[in-house]
This record gives structure tokens, C-alpha cells and sequence, in this order.
């Protein structure tokens, strides 16, 4: 294996630009184990140091245990005994900010800020929490991207690809890399490293053009000079091909771009015979289309496709236009006129819109509008990007075949802000062991995946660990807990019998693997089951203790069934049954805001499976939307069984370390710091914290 190296590969030993001047984390520890002994009748100030350190210590405890509540109240009663104390602040903004409530969190933590407490890292951490209460939309494709890093082809002396044409990335940060002049695919990590390099068939790839993932996991490459269709599995291994040269129908003449419509169909844009071949999800040629008719001049030079809502989008490298079909192949009408794009290549989905790469540029266009937006330029130098796509930690990958490179382009405020680090738990229960649990995001909120110990540093009191280890990654899990929560209001009712569907499919699809959890949702919220999956397999309505109400506290059961996923697996999510409907006061105690910040904080998403056809109420749909959740019809026409599935591909970006700890604990009354930077290419991030040993 090679390591790419990139001239931004500097960040291993450079300096972090974003905290310079930062101060320590207690220029003075508040409390030592002096002060917290030494309570006599002389003493005012040390009685109430004292009191305030064992307040201190009970609530960092609490932290870390999860209880949030208990820690705010702790925190509290420090501060009765020490107001202007500026790590007990700094401890209640963080307890505010896991319990939801950002805005309290915000005051407490700028009150020590004001006080001269925390450097510039106190300041850019509540600059980023401010900036995502105003919005945390992460998908935004109507903004310019810059180049943040990139995989060159070659590595001074050393060969690594040629010619990348096509970029697929993967759940796990790397992207799989299709090299059009190498005649092969690979697989590169965050950090540049090849991690895998396949040929495809015995004889090789033969000039391959694009590739795609199919519903099922697969990946399909194309192959121009061989006039096929070769299909991988998840792992890159070669398994079969399908297609071949000609005219007839399952048969191609230089195909070029690919893609796949909801029900497994592949539809593949043929340059040679200036159409597009559709194939089932087996390889059966089953038509073509794209020829001329009374509506339609014809394709004359078909190259990127994308399938979307239905439709199906073509380019046309003469007309410079992208048109628009049916998935029967009928033409509809065009998204972008003629001449809107100079020599347009591949077409791939983002959310609402497509983007398109057109000699040196990266367009999004607007699905339905077909209005544009420039989100990437590479300059004057020779180039010619052929390929763009979103990756799972928000950058979009970019392939150009002139320059021999894939650009990792970032937004210009992800390179200013950097990286959002935050140590979500300290584990010193085997004290000098210490584990440390770490998340890592970007300013977004999305998590940052596919990091490896390369990419992080540990230090205590500024001084490097001793014996540091990288003992997991969240994003590696397969198993998830979930709780149902049951919509109890009297028109949820109605649908019982599709109430009961759901939770059994969504119990069977975890496959006797994590523990789920059952809430109702009535006038309060009534935990009804928690354990094995398979303990709902005949689950019925009637065995509900809760009544029907007319009004139900979705708040209340949204904030309890958070509560019990906190100290559970890593993936975890909040599946909502209801028929849509939402309650007069569904809302009264908790603010859709703090709810979603809830829910983010602490790596909680919301799906709903709608049990009534139509779509939920605005509140509903504004939870799932904002918690990275998903909506289900309960009838859909592939089930349930894969909402198991979208929930564990759901990016986390928490990340277990060790080390040994050389710190001397008083008997566990001193508070001991560390600290934890993060790297990224050129881009970094740090947190700051404390904790306290086992007493003895």
C-alpha cells in the first residue's frame, strides 16, 4: 500500500493556526485538594471553595454518566458557592448544550468568555453553535466549494493512478477512485492511503468510464472500449458482466455514464449509438430510447445521466443541453437549454438537484426549476473535471483527468472555522487508564468519518500521553438501538392494524441485534417495552397500557425516548409511528429548536413511519429533516426492512482513545486536564476538558 502525499500533507506537525494564544483550560485550578480539606471557622473563602469543589466534582461525574439534569444542578450549586468561577460556567454551558437548551449554554459560556476564560477556542466554539442555531442545513448546494486537499495521480516518483474519471464514495469517508488511463479502481481513505486496487475481470477493466452503487450494495463500471457493463461487489471483486457491442436492444457501442431508478433498473447513456440502454437489475437489456420523434430533435452525443423523482435527465455534449424523460423513456421536455453548457459530462444527484461537470466547472442545477449555480471552477490551467459527488463528510469530491487528481473540495468557511471537536466522555474507572470518547463534526453538524490515530493528538496539561491508542470508530458499527415511539391520539387509532406492521417489520429488520425500546405517546409518555427485538414479533396495540388521547405530548415522549438512547449504542435512532397528525399542545413544553438540538447533541435521528398515505404535520417533517431522519410510508413496496439499515448508515463521528495517564489524582480530589486535537488535511480542531480520578 501507498500513502498519497499532498502538498497539505504539512498538517501532521504544524502548529494549530485556530488556537494560538489560546489560554490553558484553568489557568489557576479552581480547586485543590488543599482547599477542599482545609474548611475551618477562619476560613470563609476556603469553606466555600470546598463546598463549590465537591458540587464541581459531582456534577463533572454526572456529565459524563450522561445526566445532564443532574450535572445543570450541580453546576448550580457550584455556582452558588463560587459565582464568577469560570470553569464551573464553562461546565454548565456544556451540560445546557447536551440537554438541548443552546441558548442557555450560549449565555454561560460567554459569560466566562467576557471574563478573559478560554481563548479563542471558547470563542469559535460558540461562534459555531451560534451559526447552527440560524441554520444546519447540511446538504447546501447553492454555495462555492474550494479546493481543501487532493489524491494526485503520482506522488513524485511513484505511480498511483491515471487519468481518474469517476469518484464513488463510500459511508466510511474513502471514495473509490475509476482510472479511465490505468484501467483499474481503488480505494483511497481520508488520509490519502490506498487501502485496495482491483482490475475488475481476468483480463482487466478496458478503458472504464463511470461507475454507480446499486440498491442492493453493488458497483456497476462501464466499460467504453469493451462495450460492457461489469458488476463488483461491495468490496470491489470482480462477480460478472452483462451488455456487449451492437445495435439491439441489452447491446452498446461505447457506453459512457450510468445510473439506477428506485426499482434496480440501469440506464446507461450509449455515445456510439447516440441513445440510452436500459437494463434490469440482472443484466437484462430491456429497451433503449432517446431517438428522434415528433417531440424530439434525438440525441446526438448522450453522455452523464442522473435518475431522480421519477425522471431520468440526459446531457448532450453537442447541444449542451440536459433533457428530460420518463423512466419509460419518453421525452418530457428540458431542464437546461441548448448551449447552457459547453461540454457537459456526468450527471449525479444531491438532494433536490443534479450536479453537473462541464469542462473546468461543477454545476448544481435545480431538479425541477432547472436554475444554476456555479459551485466549483478549477482556473485557466489545463483541465477537464468529469465527475462530482458528495462525500460523507461534506466535501465534494472532484475527479479531473487532465490535471490527474482528485480535488476534496470544502466550503471556504469549513477551512476558516475548522474542525468542532468535543470529548463526550471520560472514562477513568482504571485510573491511570483513561478512555476518552471523542466527536469530531464539521460547522454543520455533520460528523467527520473515516478518521484513523494518525489524525489525532492527546495531551495532558500540554504534555504529550504516554501509550495513546485508537481503540474504535462509531461509523464502523452495524448494530443499532431504536426506539419506537407510538403515536397514541385517537385518529392514529384508525390505523392500528398498520401501527402493529410497522413495529414488528422495523423489530425484524434489527435482526435479533440491539435493543429496542417502546414508547407511548398519550397524554405522558409511558415507556411499554424495552429489550430484544425479537420480543416484538407479535406486538399488538391492545397490549398498550397507555389510553387514546385526544391530546398527546409528542415532546414529552420524544425527550424520554432521547433519554434512554443516550448511554446506548452509538447508532440509535427515534423511529416515530404515527398517521401524521399532530396535537394542539403535541408541543408545549419543549421547542421544535431545543428538541432537534437534543436530539443532534447527542447523536439521536428521527425517522417516521407514516401510517396513513399523504404528508406529516410541518412539525414532524421539521424533526426528521433537521436529525438526519427519514420518512416512511408503512406500505411502501420495499418495506420497512430497510430503515434498519438507513439508520446504521447515518454518519457518527465518535471516536474511542486511550492512554495512560502520568498525572498525579490527590486520591482522586484533583481535577486532571486533557486535551484532544483533531487533523484533516489542512484542516484541524481542539477541545478541552478535565475529569477526575477514582477516589481512594
Amino acid at each position: 500500500m501507498k500513502k498519497i502525499q499532498t502538498n497539505r500533507m504539512k498538517w501532521m506537525f504544524a502548529p494549530l493556526v485556530l488556537t494560538a494564544g489560546i489560554v490553558a483550560f484553568a489557568q489557576r485550578t479552581p480547586f485543590t485538594s488543599a482547599e477542599a480539606t482545609a474548611v475551618n471557622a477562619s476560613g470563609t473563602q476556603t469553606a466555600q471553595s470546598a463546598l463549590a469543589f465537591q458540587e464541581f466534582r459531582r456534577g463533572v461525574q454526572a456529565y459524563y454518566r450522561g445526566s445532564y439534569n443532574d450535572a445543570i444542578m450541580q453546576f448550580e450549586r457550584a455556582l452558588s458557592y463560587l459565582p464568577d468561577e469560570n470553569i464551573i460556567l464553562d461546565w454548565l454551558g456544556k451540560s445546557y448544550y447536551r440537554s438541548g437548551i443552546e441558548g442557555a449554554a450560549l449565555q454561560q459560556w460567554e459569560f466566562a468568555s467576557g471574563n478573559g476564560y478560554g481563548g479563542l477556542l471558547l470563542k469559535n466554539q460558540i461562534e459555531v453553535v451560534r451559526a447552527r442555531r440560524i441554520t444546519d442545513n447540511a446538504y447546501q448546494t447553492t454555495v462555492a466549494y474550494t479546493e481543501a486537499g487532493s489524491f494526485p495521480g503520482r506522488n513524485g516518483d511513484t505511480f498511483v493512478f491515471s487519468q481518474p474519471i469517476s469518484v464513488l464514495p463510500e459511508d466510511d469517508g474513502s471514495v473509490w477512485v475509476l482510472a479511465y488511463g490505468s484501467n483499474e479502481l481503488l480505494k483511497i481513505d481520508v488520509n490519502g492511503l490506498v487501502v485496495n486496487r482491483t482490475n475488475g475481470p481476468l483480463a482487466g477493466f478496458d478503458r472504464p468510464m463511470d461507475m454507480i452503487r446499486t440498491n442492493d450494495g453493488r458497483i456497476l463500471v462501464s466499460e467504453s472500449a469493451g462495450d460492457r457493463i461489469t458488476v463488483l461487489n461491495s468490496r470491489g471483486g470482480y462477480e460478472t458482466s452483462f451488455g456487449g457491442k451492437g445495435i439491439g436492444v441489452g447491446q452498446m457501442v461505447g457506453p459512457q455514464y450510468l445510473a439506477t431508478d428506485e426499482v434496480g433498473n440501469v440506464y446507461v447513456t450509449d455515445f456510439g449509438n447516440a441513445r440510452v440502454d436500459v437494463f434490469d437489475r440482472d443484466g437484462n437489456g430491456l429497451f433503449y430510447f432517446g431517438g428522434a420523434s415528433a417531440e424530439f430533435a434525438g440525441l446526438r452525443a448522450p453522455t452523464g445521466i442522473a435518475c431522480m423523482n421519477g425522471a431520468v435527465f440526459v446531457a448532450d455534449a453537442v447541444t449542451g443541453a440536459v433533457y428530460r424523460f420518463d423512466t419509460a423513456g419518453n421525452y418530457v421536455g428540458l431542464l437546461c437549454k441548448e448551449k447552457t453548457f459547453v461540454k457537459p459530462e456526468s450527471l449525479k444527484p444531491w438532494g433536490g438537484y443534479i450536479v453537473i461537470c462541464d469542462k473546468n466547472r461543477v454545476y448544481s442545477v435545480d431538479a425541477e426549476t432547472g436554475s444554476l449555480f456555479e459551485n466549483v471552477g478549477t482556473g485557466n490551467a489545463p483541465s477537464r473535471v468529469t465527475c462530482a459527488v458528495p462525500d460523507a463528510n461534506g466535501n465534494v469530491l472532484v475527479s479531473d483527468v487532465v490535471s490527474n487528481e482528485v480535488y476534496v473540495m470544502s466550503k471556504m468557511s469549513e477551512l476558516i472555522g475548522g474542525l468542532f471537536v468535543q470529548v463526550e466522555r471520560v472514562d477513568a474507572s482504571a485510573f491511570p487508564k483513561v478512555t476518552l470518547e471523542v466527536k469530531v463534526e464539521n460547522r454543520r453538524r455533520q460528523s467527520m468519518v473515516g478518521l484513523k490515530e494518525v489524525n489525532f493528538f492527546v495531551t495532558e496539561n500540554r504534555g504529550a500521553v504516554a501509550d495513546m491508542r485508537f481503540e474504535g470508530a462509531a461509523f464502523a458499527n452495524d448494530v443499532a438501538d431504536i426506539t419506537l415511539v407510538i403515536d397514541r391520539s385517537f385518529s392514529a387509532a384508525r390505523y392500528a392494524e398498520a401501527m402493529e406492521s410497522a413495529v414488528r417489520e422495523v423489530a425484524a429488520a434489527m435482526g435479533g441485534r440491539g435493543t429496542v425500546r417502546v414508547i407511548s405517546a398519550g397524554a405522558m409518555p409511558v415507556l411499554e417495552y424495552a429489550g430484544a427485538p425479537d420480543g416484538l414479533a407479535h406486538f399488538t396495540a391492545d397490549a398498550l397500557k397507555t389510553p387514546l388521547a385526544s391530546s398527546v405530548s409528542l415532546d414529552g415522549a420524544i425527550r424520554l425516548a432521547a433519554n434512554g438512547l443516550i448511554g446506548a449504542e452509538k447508532k440509535r435512532a427515534i423511529v416515530f409511528v404515527t398517521d401524521g397528525g399532530v396535537s394542539q399542545n403535541a408541543f408545549a413544553s419543549y421547542s421544535l429548536s431545543d428538541l432537534s438540538a437534543y436530539l443532534n447533541n447527542n447523536a439521536v435521528s428521527m425517522a417516521v413511519v407514516m401510517t396513513a398515505q399523504g404528508t406529516p404535520a410541518s412539525e414532524i417533517t421539521y424533526l426528521s429533516e433537521h436529525t438526519n431522519g427519514g420518512e416512511y410510508y408503512v406500505y411502501r413496496s420495499q418495506g420497512l426492512g430497510g430503515i434498519v439499515q438507513d439508520i446504521i448508515a447515518i454518519p457518527n463521528g465518535s471516536y474511542r482513545l486511550s492512554y495512560t495517564s502520568q498525572l498525579k489524582t490527590e486520591f482522586g480530589q484533583n481535577y486532571l486536564p486533557v486535551e484532544v486535537e483533531t487533523y484533516l488535511m489542512n484542516r484541524s480542531g481542539r477541545a478541552e476538558t478535565g475529569y477526575f480520578a477514582p477516589l481512594e
